[in-house]
């Protein structure tokens, strides 16, 4: 048996490596734009904002090459904040009520309780697949506004059931197969099922 030849055994190895660094591209700029959405969610009611930014920072990372990912999430927050912050208010508000509302019935007995349950956590339920499309559609559209935005979301999450399941999907499962990374649930928990979300949206319109 001979050996390879050098300049086969080289283009092998350069493929390999090229589909390596492909790879950590795809973990490094979603742990470069959680980063940057993890600061800007101290301000608690600033995450809808800071997730739209997320989504602006990857869609221009896979569309136009721009490597600038923790960065580019605070510029582009400038951008969100003021047509998007009401929202989060809104929502931050909404769904504290709806857990206090689950945690004060879970200990109630009767239907009417178990009732109130189960609605409140499918609201609950629901809000994840829902802000992750409107992260999305401003991402998809930042010269809207959020009469635009919110439609959008609306049919992207619920009028087709396996996106809407894919977002939910992605949601849950980023918090659980992200503890292989250090700080990984912090890092990826919002900008992994965005960019899913980003990924579905290109797959839709290209269909």
């Amino acid at each position: 048996m001979t050996a390879a030849p050098a300049p086969a055994r080289q283009d092998r190895s350069r493929r390999w490596s090229q589909t390596f660094l492909g790879w950590l591209e795809w973990l490094a700029h979603p742990v470069a734009a959680g980063a940057a959405f993890a600061i800007l969610c101290l301000g608690v009611v600033t995450w809808l904002p800071a997730l739209a930014a997320v989504g602006h920072t990857l869609r221009g990372w896979r569309t136009d090459g721009d490597g600038r990912s923790f960065t580019g999430v605070f510029r582009a927050f400038r951008a969100y904040w003021r047509p998007l912050l009401g929202h989060g208010v809104a929502s931050t508000a909404g769904l504290a009520l709806l857990v206090a509302d689950v945690v004060f019935l879970v200990g109630r007995s009767g239907p009417a309780a178990v009732v109130l349950v189960m609605l409140a956590i499918g609201l609950l339920v629901a809000a994840v697949p829902y802000h992750l499309a409107l992260a999305v559609a401003a991402a998809a559209r930042p010269e809207g506004a959020l009469a635009t935005w919110v439609p959008g979301a609306l049919w992207f999450a619920f009028a087709s059931v396996p996106r809407g399941t894919a977002l939910l999907g992605a949601a849950v499962a980023t918090p659980v197969f992200s503890l292989v990374v250090p700080a990984g649930p912090l890092l990826l928990c919002a900008s992994v099922p965005v960019l899913v979300g980003l990924v579905i949206l290109d797959q839709t319109e290209d269909a």
